[in-house]
């Protein structure tokens, strides 16, 4: 049961606006519904959002997402972010399971994306980033680009405190952490 008592439909039309705005017709995720109960907290949260057209591709920016809640142990964004986006950003089942179970190395990704990994994974251990770490994300990525790495990773941290903090329930339709499993990803052509 959540901490906080989520809103319930009918929804006031500014509210109402801003879940068909996100959701685009689907009904409002649990996370939102509890959040929109503050307006300034989902004020703050709707601002911060990096859910738009960024610098990173697509395929780019779920990476990012999907390690950082996985190293959060937040399955419910996690799973949120798999199910409505992996198809669109052309991750394979295999790189989907990776961003849990795998390695920053492993072979299924590119060189980009190894190093996308390897921030994610230095900035949830220690919140900052190497010269080597910072100049392999450089090797592939222009400043805005490292920018939002950073934005991102630090903004789906915050996500997993608020999931985690409001002990809400993963979403129905939200994949599963996969079981841990000893192969790693293989290449995809």
């Amino acid at each position: 049961m959540p901490r906080v008592t989520p809103l319930s439909p009918p929804y006031a039309p500014e509210i109402q606006g801003h879940f068909d705005q996100v959701m685009r017709g689907a009904p409002p995720l649990l996370l939102f519904r509890t959040l929109a109960k503050f307006e300034r907290a989902w004020g703050k949260f709707r601002a911060g959002s990096l859910l738009d057209r960024g610098p990173l591709s697509l395929r780019e920016r779920e990476i990012v997402i999907d390690r950082t809640c996985a190293l959060t142990a937040c399955e419910y964004e996690w799973g949120v972010h798999v199910t409505a986006f992996a198809g669109a950003a052309k991750l394979t089942p295999e790189q989907v399971a990776a961003t849990v179970t795998g390695r920053s190395d492993a072979p299924c990704w590119s060189a980009a994306e190894q190093a996308l990994i390897a921030a994610v994974d230095a900035l949830h251990a220690r919140a900052s980033l190497s010269d080597a770490e910072f100049a392999a994300l450089r090797a592939h990525y222009d400043e805005a680009q490292v920018v939002e790495v950073l934005l991102l990773a630090g903004f789906y941290r915050t996500v997993a405190y608020l999931v985690g903090g409001l002990g809400l329930e993963r979403e129905e339709m939200g994949a599963r952490f996969p079981a841990a499993q000893g192969a790693p990803c293989t290449v995809s052509v």
